[in-house]
């Protein structure tokens, strides 16, 4: 069985770890504090999670984050580095893995991205494989939704999935599997990626999305 989930929590622990609690990160207005109050908040507290992703409650989530964020640093990174508790459903045999992969690389690279000096490290093959079989959920419904022009993103060896708008003009995305996951949550001003289409459709996307 793959262990991508927990190799790329371990990683994170320790990027949170060497960056200390007042670092910045790629999520806007979040310190590395924040955002290890985050994801012990997303383990941990059932009641708060939804408000994550679901508006209508995301100010009870704040509050929880918000508290959560006044203990002591190492205390979030521990908690977090050790996983979930047993009655958390990230503790379901495989939810580990299919629900946090994704989740922890990119939060670990918005950590490891934040300055202004950075550098892609490379992903295990393994793991970047893993990072391309979720990327056409992702896609479709992160960068397809907010896209105004029809994606094309394409890996290197030239394996593609095309979202977003059907007879729009189309521009090419092309990168690894981790940047073109970056790419979809957003973050691709903080990426590797070759860029093709015409000015105007790039342009256009670049309004909707950032871009290297």
């Amino acid at each position: 069985m793959s262990n991508h989930a927990l190799a790329e929590r371990h990683r994170l622990a320790q990027l949170l770890v060497d960056a200390g609690p007042e670092a910045p990160t790629l999520c806007a207005g979040w310190t590395t504090r924040d955002l290890a109050a985050h994801l012990v908040v997303r383990e941990h507290r059932a009641d708060a999670a939804p408000g994550i992703r679901v508006g209508a409650l995301a100010g009870w989530t704040k509050r929880v984050q918000d508290g959560y964020a006044q203990r002591p640093y190492e205390e979030l990174v521990r908690l977090f580095r050790a996983g979930p508790p047993v009655l958390s459903l990230f503790a379901l045999p495989g939810a580990d893995e299919v629900a946090n992969t994704v989740e922890y690389f990119v939060h670990a690279e918005d950590v490891a991205r934040a300055g202004e000096e950075w550098t892609a490290q490379p992903v295990p093959p393994g793991r970047a494989e893993a990072l391309w079989r979720r990327l056409p959920m992702i896609a479709r419904f992160e960068a397809g939704r907010r896209s105004p022009v029809r994606l094309v993103l394409t890996r290197p060896d030239g394996q593609s999935l095309t979202v977003g708008p059907a007879g729009a003009p189309t521009v090419r995305i092309t990168g690894e599997p981790g940047e073109l996951v970056l790419f979809a949550y957003g973050r691709g001003a903080r990426t590797v990626l070759t860029v093709d289409g015409a000015a105007d459709a790039v342009e256009a996307l670049r309004h909707a999305l950032p871009l290297p």
